[in-house]
């Protein structure tokens, strides 16, 4: 049966029809795991079950030799740079780390370089507590230690240089993937940055009157429209990234200055339902209830609900309560 490179329009829909299994799956684990263990412990614990489904997924498909469901359904199959083989074992193992793994270690090492640059009582108030709720060998209390050691050799000066670092990093990351699919756009290859790490490719079965062509042609224009657009993107960031740093300024200006209630005026502070702490930032739901700021917007990151009365609500209309007490 001749086989040819798979298009853009069917390593797209392959990616989509993973995703929309690899939710299915992170859905019914979260809805498991927070039943059994509880909403406080779910909180904690939400990425790192996303990240096991994940794992599960890939090493039940693309590590045992199989496909997934997605690309099962645009009949195409994985090889290696030769184009006649499939991937080894450890080609297949290190895609998958790539494409689960890296994104998860890289979002928690930016949250704890972040939040020990910042320093600040109330951020080292919520790390400990979550530290606590995680272990003190967990991966994240792991990568806080190491953080904490890093910026300790730091001068106060250095510090504040490095926040905006930590900033520019967080929005280079984003421009580099949004760089990587108008490439893809263009040459029809490597969906994903783990895929070209491990340089796996796709080939297709090809069928009759295939029109791939013209399926090219028209990518390859959406391609340079995406780069277009990123480089005027790239532009305002540019132009806008002081007046950031201005309003990020002021805003904590404006935090310190306020009055703190939280401790004196009353002997019993109000609690989060969801962490069971006293509450830090409190939000406020369209339907009236409190919570933290970080509770409620990773509640609303899976459910678009209040946690107490169950009505729905889209996550832009949560209130931050300023010099509430």
């Amino acid at each position: 049966m001749p086989l040819a490179p798979a298009n853009q329009s069917q390593l797209i829909r392959s990616s989509q029809k993973d995703e929309h299994y690899q939710s299915f799956l992170r859905n019914n684990a979260n809805e498991a795991f927070q039943t059994l263990a509880g909403s406080k412990r779910w909180l904690d614990w939400r990425k790192e079950i996303e990240l096991f489904s994940d794992l599960a997924y890939y090493g039940l498909t693309t590590f045992s030799g199989y496909q997934t469901l997605g690309e099962e359904y645009v009949s195409i199959v994985q090889v290696d740079p030769t184009k006649r083989r499939i991937p080894s074992n450890a080609r297949r193992g290190f895609y998958i780390l790539c494409h689960t793994f890296m994104p998860y270690l890289l979002d928690k090492l930016l949250v704890c370089l972040e939040n020990e640059l910042e320093g600040g009582q109330e951020n080292r108030t919520g790390v400990s507590r979550r530290q606590a709720a995680s272990g003190p060998w967990s991966l994240e209390a792991l990568l806080r230690r190491w953080t904490q050691g890093a910026v300790g050799l730091l001068s106060e000066p250095q510090r504040r240089a490095c926040v905006p670092a930590v900033f520019i990093l967080r929005q280079g990351l984003t421009l580099l993937h949004r760089l990587h699919v108008a490439l893809f756009y263009l040459s029809g290859s490597f969906y994903h940055l783990s895929k070209r790490a491990a340089g796996i490719s796709y080939l297709r079965v090809m069928g009759q009157n295939s029109d791939d062509w013209t399926i090219r042609s028209s990518y390859r224009l959406l391609g340079a429209v995406s780069l277009l657009q990123l480089l005027l993107t790239v532009f305002l960031q540019l132009r806008s990234f002081r007046h950031r740093q201005r309003a990020r300024q002021e805003w904590k200006l404006h935090r310190n200055l306020s009055p703190k209630h939280s401790q004196s005026s009353s002997p019993r502070a109000a609690r989060c339902i969801l962490c069971l702490e006293e509450r830090r930032h409190s939000t406020s739901t369209p339907c009236g209830h409190l919570f933290c700021w970080e509770c409620i917007t990773e509640w609303c990151n899976t459910k678009a609900e209040c946690p107490l009365c169950r009505e729905k609500f889209q996550p832009h209309r949560l209130v931050y309560l300023r010099n509430y007490s």
